[in-house]
């Protein structure tokens, strides 16, 4: 399920479903008081399980702040492949895309730039399938600002959307782009894939990274005045990420403007802008990755990560869940503290970072054990002893209790409390989960599992069935008419 950004290194059980009626439902709020189930029209049903992906920014959206379940067609994305679902959400300005796992991608949302691949740029209410992808089976799909990667299940990475800051990996081709286009990696097989604001990643088989995509060079320069910044800053095709020679990628992921690889050792590498502490360090930006000590982590292996607009969460071995980066929505989990003195005079200040408040990572005790983390662009989803927290900004209603006010520390999304088998996912001013809820008669419906010809084929019926009706009221109102002019005497 798509939306924040992160990964998970260990494999889980499918899920299983309990009784006769229990079926995975996806639910997805804000615009209304309480989650609420998205109609299964076109979307097939699947069981999913974990590993999430990267996660992005915090727009000004308009819309009400409370949960509730959303059509089959609101702006986000996920993505699920059998007991390895990736995740329920979406991006800021990005369309929302489901895979099923068969590998079938099916798409909605925001299309102004063609992010969602279906050779136009008209928004889509619905899940939709993408037919240019029929028989390529999809792995994971990654949504940036207005672009989307996709990697497939062989390895081949393929991009759509707007190319403006090079972020579809294609140098010479158009601004845009409205179908998937191959991106060209060196012949290596791709195993994961990330987008930012205006920028891409992919990790390799071998452990390479590669980024491209200009997004954080206007940044760097900025910040890092006199000094050259490396190729893969300003190249709009994939450019190897130099630094990491000496370790082996498993997953990246990106924040607005920031990257951060997991190794296969457990360590975290991180580079790009450093504003808000995300980056553990005392440098504003990194040009070259760098790795954080693992004495932040108490000395324990990461396992798995997640990357917000400006603030990142990972996990440890132990179960552990350390969060770091801004914290004045209540990212974090814990209220903001504050220094005596400290004060960010301007925006782009060169204030060392280690002074910034919560800029190095923390334990947050309450969210041991988490099976679920997900990112938005400023709030969060975890899913802890089969129960549903969320926290963060919540402006729009999308930490699902109701109201507007940020949340500080994690709390149970009342609604879902009766639900089981979670998997959940962020976009930025909205969340969605998709879960097992007890026989209701407005909830649990038995839902179609249709594949896109049979789709297709009921949405004729329905426009066939529509007209047939026309038809008839038309007929019925001009016999009424003939008879009215007889009863008349014909004036």
């Amino acid at each position: 399920l798509g939306g924040g950004s992160g990964f998970v290194s260990r494999p889980r059980p499918p899920l299983v479903p309990k009784g006769p009626r229990a079926r995975p439902h996806p639910l997805s709020w804000p615009a209304g008081p309480f989650p609420q189930q998205i109609p299964p029209r076109a979307l097939p049903i699947r069981y999913p399980g974990p590993a999430p992906e990267p996660g992005l920014p915090r727009p000004s959206l308009p819309g009400r702040p409370r949960p509730r379940a959303v059509p089959s067609g609101s702006a986000g994305r996920a993505t699920s492949h059998g007991a390895r679902a990736q995740r329920l959400g979406g991006r800021p300005r990005g369309g929302r895309a489901l895979r099923l796992d068969g590998g079938d991608l099916f798409v909605c949302g925001l299309n102004k730039d063609g992010q969602l691949g279906l050779g136009h740029t008209e928004d889509i209410p619905y899940f939709t399938p993408c037919k240019s992808l029929f028989g390529c089976p999809i792995q994971q799909v990654a949504c940036g600002w207005d672009f989307t990667i996709i990697l497939t299940e062989n390895g081949q990475v393929l991009s759509c959307g707007s190319n403006s800051f090079g972020q579809l990996g294609v140098p010479h081709g158009p601004r845009r782009c409205v179908v998937p286009q191959a991106i060209e990696l060196h012949k290596e097989k791709v195993v994961c894939v990330a987008a930012g604001l205006r920028h891409a990643l992919a990790a390799t088989a071998s452990g390479i990274v590669f980024q491209w995509g200009t997004g954080l060079a206007s940044c760097g320069r900025r910040l890092c005045p006199g000094q050259t910044l490396p190729l893969f800053f300003t190249a709009k095709e994939p450019s190897r990420v130099t630094g990491l020679e000496n370790s082996k990628a498993m997953c990246v992921l990106a924040g607005s403007d920031h990257s951060a690889s997991l190794t296969d050792a457990g360590e975290v590498y991180v580079w790009g802008s450093n504003k808000h502490g995300q980056l553990a360090t005392e440098a504003a930006f990194l040009p070259v990755p760098q790795k954080i000590e693992a004495h932040c982590f108490q000395n324990e292996k990461v396992t798995a990560v997640w990357s917000g607009w400006t603030h990142l969460l990972a996990q440890t071995e132990t179960g552990k869940v350390f969060t770091w980066g801004r914290a004045d929505y209540g990212q974090l989990g814990r209220k903001l503290e504050t220094y005596e003195g400290w004060k960010l005079e301007k925006q782009d200040s060169f204030l060392p970072c280690s002074r910034l408040p919560n800029s190095m990572p923390s334990s947050l005790h309450c969210l041991t054990g988490a099976t679920e983390v997900s990112c938005g662009s400023e709030h969060n989803l975890a899913v802890i002893g089969g129960v549903c927290y969320s926290w963060g900004w919540n402006e729009h209603g999308m930490c699902g209790d109701g109201t507007e006010a940020n949340i500080w520390a994690p709390k149970p999304v009342q609604a879902l409390l009766s639900s089981s088998g979670l998997l959940v996912g962020c976009g930025a001013g909205h969340s969605l989960a998709l879960c097992q809820l007890p026989a209701h008669p407005a909830l649990v419906q038995d839902p179609e599992v249709l594949s896109p010809d049979a789709t297709e084929d009921t949405e004729s019926q329905e426009a066939m069935d529509k007209e047939r009706n026309w038809k008839e009221r038309q007929s019925e109102t001009s016999t009424q008419s003939q008879s009215d002019w007889s009863r008349n005497g014909g004036l």
